[in-house]
Order: C-alpha cells, then sequence, then structure tokens
C-alpha cells in the first residue's frame, strides 16, 4: 500500500502550516516528522529513516533551497519543495535545485498529497502501480557514454565517476525516453507520466529536468549525444551512440 510504513520529513518554520502539513500527511495514513530548520532536519535524518522530505524554500538560518541542495548531494531521498514564491523563475530555480517536485503556498490538500504521491512513486519502486511495475520488469538496460544504466534494477551508474548519481525525477525522465528510443516524446507525455499537472510554466520546468539529466549523461551538454532535442516535438533518446540491450 501506498501508505504503508512511510514515513515523511516536515521541514517548515511556521508552526500553524507545520501542523497543517502534518495533519494532511497523517490523513494520508503516512508518519509526519517535523523540524522547524536545516539544521534540526539534518539531525533527524541521521537519527531516523525517512522516504520523503518536504521541505520550506524559505527557513532562518541555511535556506531550504541550500538545504535541499546539501541532501541531494548526498541522497537519491525524494524531495518536494514548498514555497511561497509563484513566479516561473522561482518554480524553476526550485527544481534546479535538485528537488523533485515543487507546491506553492497556498495550495489545495488535494493538491499537496497527490505531488507526495507522485513522488512516493517515483523514489520507491514497490508503490508504483503494477502495470508500471511490469513495463519496467520488461524494460531493457541503457549504456549512455559513461554510464550504464539498469532500468529494471532502477540504479543508474556513472563509470568514471561512481559518486554520480541521478535523482528520482531524473531517473524518471530517462525511463520514459527509453521507452520509445530514438522516438520523440512530447512535453505534455512527460508531464502526465511524471504526475504534474500542465499549466503555463511546467512546460518550462520539463525543460530544465532535461537540462539536469544532460548535465549529468553528456560529456558536452550543450552538444548532446544522447538526448536531443526535436524542435516542435519534444525529446528523444538517441540511441546511435549508445547501446540498448535486452
Amino acid at each position: 500500500m501506498l501508505n504503508e510504513g512511510i514515513r515523511i520529513l516536515i521541514v517548515e518554520d511556521d508552526p500553524d502550516m507545520a501542523e497543517l502539513i502534518a495533519d494532511l500527511v497523517e490523513a494520508e495514513g503516512w508518519a509526519p516528522v517535523t523540524a522547524s530548520s536545516a539544521e534540526e532536519a539534518a539531525g533527524v535524518l541521521a537519527r531516523e529513516k525517512v522516504h520523503l522530505v518536504l521541505v520550506d524554500h524559505n527557513l532562518p538560518g541555511t535556506s531550504g533551497r541550500t538545504f535541499a541542495q546539501r541532501l541531494r548531494a548526498q541522497s537519491n531521498i525524494g524531495i518536494l519543495m514548498v514555497t511561497a514564491a509563484g513566479s516561473a523563475v522561482d518554480r524553476v530555480l526550485g527544481l534546479e535545485t535538485a528537488a523533485d517536485d515543487y507546491v506553492v503556498k497556498p495550495f489545495e490538500p488535494i493538491e499537496l498529497t497527490a505531488r507526495i504521491k507522485a513522488v512516493l512513486r517515483r523514489t520507491i519502486p514497490s508503490l508504483k502501480p503494477e502495470r508500471e511495475n511490469k513495463r519496467e520488469h520488461e524494460s531493457p538496460s541503457l549504456k549512455l557514454g559513461d554510464w550504464s544504466v539498469d532500468l529494471n534494477g532502477r540504479r543508474a551508474v556513472c563509470l568514471a565517476d561512481p559518486t554520480k548519481s541521478l535523482t528520482s525525477a531524473e531517473f524518471a525522465l530517462l525511463e520514459i525516453l527509453a521507452e520509445t528510443p530514438n522516438k520523440p516524446v512530447s512535453r505534455a507525455h512527460i508531464l502526465d507520466r511524471l504526475g504534474a499537472e500542465s499549466d503555463r510554466y511546467i512546460d518550462r520546468n520539463v525543460d530544465v529536468l532535461v537540462l539536469r539529466l544532460r548535465r549529468k549523461v553528456e560529456r558536452n551538454p550543450n552538444l548532446p549525444r544522447h538526448i536531443k532535442t526535436r524542435r516542435g516535438k519534444g525529446y528523444v533518446l538517441d540511441t546511435d551512440d549508445g547501446e540498448l540491450q535486452p
């Protein structure tokens, strides 16, 4: 079940907002853990097993953005950024910090829980719907430059630098493109598969996610060999320079 044994760390300095989010988390059957600062949250993570971190963008002391960057450098745990900033620039910056998704205050409870569920499904394979697990089981392995990608086991290893890793959102994007190699995949399809709601800002967020993935798997992100743009059609995983194996 999606709620079984799931612990969610809520990093929020506003007590009322922290309580509200904790109540929503509990209503879904998840276990909330709260922290009012990045420093307190780091202590929680050192002591307890957590499946997803929901972090406010603006925190006293170390900012939520900086905390998310540091956390991502150490872990592939799901990160959901909560921000009061609603501009396209702030949303894109939220994703560039390596968060898996974001939600803007004020938010509808159903939106927050939907985004939490989407991130949990991407970061914990056993939570995926049966049809997605079956499709994943049938997926090939993939070699892209220095990267060896096991789509079945949801593992991506950079042979040149084992310290590098992909976030859950980056891996999910690679999975989506690998389903139809050498064929363009539209932004709308990517958004649908990622569980995102379409609005006028979201297309740009797909571009940011593609850029993040290119920076990791391409030797020259400005001249990509594997993840290419098809103007007016979307993005394509070009396996002519890579290797796709059953």
